[in-house]
């Protein structure tokens, strides 16, 4: 077999796992690799939870309904653009974020910037969904991301270049019976106005504008309108959204983004009342299969392993959760809890997994002590602890499992540990720096944010 690139091994191979003990008495999973980039949702399987489904895909790979006629970032692109998210959220919570009495995520004594001035990296987002959005609905495919709580869409008059190409029509408001501005004497604008946002000069409609991470922005008129899902019967009515007409620094052709965050204007918030303020999600294991998102779904938790989840007062956006050990070959690696002080921040939208140093530091060797049958290999962008794969078609790796507070263990599927050749996780700055659980942890597992109970769960084998 020839050897392929890191970035085609991890977007477009097929994992398949066996779980084995070798004479160490560790355990290992087996992974075949197949190159084909074919869509495939026969391993789909819908939320075992009530509520509403929608589809979700990887907005890179072959299943995605915007496919993008623009060539695919490299691995290198997007670490880089991954390290600036991570820095980003880590910025948020200081460098000595802590974890008080009551069990929350607690940010130091600096100046705090506002959610919906300041959002997390962008480019990173990969996954997402469709939605319907106006009366009659308009199909509006969206990145979801549970840091960010705005929701928008480009809407008409929004001239390119200010506005991003996209698949399909702009979302018209004046062909939709049911759209209606925001106005200045709202308290949803009021809400707004603290970040620099509210008023127009002239026609009195609330203003948004949204500044992520990586410099780019979106700006224009916060609306309301009704929101379908996966039918009519789930349609949100009245959903407050950005509606863009002035856009900088995008390059996808998707239509907006869903804002999954625990932020007032985020859809979790907005439809807390038929929902019950929680939701879930399963992430593919590769671009070429497909997920789901659920909203709704809460206090039913049978098939989950749970754990607490850590929440900040002085920035709800995020949602978290502690970590108290690691298991590398199905031995706990002894960690001490306060490794972990700092707790980490579950987000759908980071790439890879950072953990305090001497967490990572643990885990590298012990993992690369059970991958003595291949040879090392270079450094890729944040990532160190890599291996040549070159010319093989089947691989084993030391199983790795996350241990949360409580007890909580998730044991990761094998695309959850490996991001091309290397293992996919980096080292935060310092032990006392929020850590982050990356998207590619979180591959196959139905992870329910039930924020109504301050739990978050992992159900494995979802998707």
């Amino acid at each position: 077999m020839a050897s392929v690139s890191p970035l085609l091994l991890l977007l477009l191979c097929s994992y398949h796992s066996v779980v084995a003990h070798a004479g160490d008495g560790q355990s290992y999973k087996v992974l075949e690799l197949n190159s084909e980039a074919v869509c495939s949702e026969r391993n789909a399987i819908s939320s075992s939870l009530s509520g509403t489904t929608v589809a979700l895909n990887h907005r890179h790979g072959p299943c995605s309904p915007v496919p993008s006629s623009k060539k695919r970032p490299t691995e290198e692109e997007l670490l880089k653009r991954d390290q600036l998210r991570a820095e980003h959220i880590q910025r948020k919570f200081a460098m000595n974020a802590a974890v008080d009495g009551a069990g929350d995520l607690q940010q130091s004594k600096v100046s705090s910037s506002v959610p919906t001035k300041l959002g997390s990296s962008l480019d990173t987002l990969e996954y997402v969904i469709s939605v319907g959005l106006g009366t009659p609905a308009v199909t509006q495919t969206v990145t979801i991301d549970t840091g960010s709580d705005v929701s928008w869409v480009q809407c008409n008059p929004c001239p390119n270049p200010p506005c991003h190409a996209q698949t399909g029509a702009l979302f018209d408001p004046a062909k939709s019976s049911t759209y209606r501005a925001v106005s200045c004497a709202a308290a949803e604008c009021a809400q707004l106005e603290q970040q620099g946002n509210g008023c127009g000069a002239t026609n009195y409609e609330c203003q948004y504008g949204v500044q992520y991470g990586d410099g780019s922005t979106t700006n224009g008129t916060y609306s309301r309108d009704t929101l379908t899902l996966s039918g009519a019967s789930d349609a949100v009515k009245g959903f407050q959204f950005g509606c863009s007409h002035v856009e900088s620094g995008f390059s996808d052709q998707t239509d907006g983004l869903m804002g999954l965050g625990g932020g007032a204007q985020s859809l979790v918030s907005q439809t807390a009342a038929a929902y019950g303020n929680s939701f879930s999600y399963c992430l593919p294991p590769t671009s070429g299969s497909s997920g789901f998102l659920t909203l709704g779904g809460g206090g039913g938790v049978s098939g989950f392993v749970t754990t607490r989840m850590l929440r900040s007062r002085q920035i709800p956006t995020f949602y978290g959760a502690r970590l108290q050990d690691i298991a590398v070959g199905g031995k706990q690696l002894g960690l001490s809890p306060s490794v972990f002080a700092a707790g980490s921040v579950v987000d759908s939208g980071t790439i890879i997994t950072r953990l305090p140093p001497t967490a990572y530091s643990a885990l590298s060797s012990a993992f690369k002590a059970g991958m003595k049958q291949y040879r090392s290999a270079p450094a890729r962008s944040i990532l160190d602890t890599c291996f040549d794969f070159a010319g093989q078609t089947q691989i084993s790796i030391p199983t790795v499992a996350l241990v949360f507070s409580g007890g909580a263990a998730i044991d990761l599927d094998p695309n959850g540990i490996m991001y091309g050749n290397c293992l996919a996780f980096a080292a935060t700055g310092d032990d006392g720096t929020t850590g982050i659980i990356g998207n590619v942890q979180q591959r196959t597992f139905e992870v329910l944010y039930d924020v109504g109970s301050s739990t978050l769960g992992f159900r494995s084998g979802a998707c």
